[in-house]
């Protein structure tokens, strides 16, 4: 920028034009954090700086990548840190990966079960021949029996995971929010110091070799656990 020049600031319809969204969505973003709302001068609009085009277009490309409002908010916060390690913001985009894989395989399961409704649907004739509607109309669920709390029928388990490749707190906090995205994860505290997570868990719904390849997705390794 030449000297004795300034940045040229925009009103909410110019930053909205630019960044091809509608002005509500910018009011939207504002309320939940995503951007800041310039102070309104006595006389005059708001205006906001341009770097906040990339913002909106970041805020853009995350959401078209899966990530919550939540998450894109928590990636903004890591952007705008200078002291931010890429492996937090790896981390959570191999979360979001698991996340993503995890659905995709729910659909293909869901795929597969309407596949074979529809095979065997008759295509016409009384609604009580109908296979689709006769494999629907199941039973209710019956309501699940209290587990024991005591030590032997406790159905969580926990479990001390060492592991190596930590070179900050921000991969200790990675790891925690890979593990809080597992299902069957109750709690996951990692240890930047120590070097190892605790992790308790319900065994019916997780195992550890789906807990460890949570943790090595985003570049960890786990020798050994216990």
């Amino acid at each position: 920028m030449p000297l004795g020049t300034t940045q040229k600031h925009l009103t909410i319809g110019e930053l909205a034009q630019r960044a091809g969204v509608g002005v509500e969505t910018i009011r939207f973003y504002e309320r939940k954090g995503l951007i800041t709302q310039p102070v309104r001068p006595a006389a005059g609009y708001r205006a906001y700086p341009q770097d906040v085009v990339a913002r909106l277009g970041f805020v853009h490309e995350a959401k078209q990548l899966g990530f919550t409002l939540k998450e894109i908010r928590n990636l903004l916060t890591l952007r705008d840190s200078p002291q931010t390690d890429a492996a937090a913001v790896r981390g959570r985009a191999a979360a979001k990966l698991a996340q993503i894989e995890d659905g995709i395989n729910r659909f293909q399961r869901m795929r597969v079960t309407l596949q074979d409704l529809l095979s065997r649907c008759p295509g016409s004739g009384e609604l009580n021949k109908c296979s689709i509607v006769e494999a629907l109309s199941v039973s209710a669920p019956q309501p699940a029996k209290r587990r024991s709390r005591g030590t032997r029928g406790f159905p969580m388990k926990t479990i001390d995971l060492t592991i190596q490749g930590m070179h900050c707190e921000g991969c200790a906090k990675t790891i925690e929010a890979l593990l809080a995205t597992e299902p069957g994860v109750k709690s996951a505290t990692v240890s930047y110091g120590s070097g190892s997570a605790r992790v308790l868990f319900d065994p019916a719904s997780v195992d550890l070799p789906r807990l460890v390849k949570a943790v090595e997705r985003a570049g960890y390794r786990v020798p050994e656990s216990r």
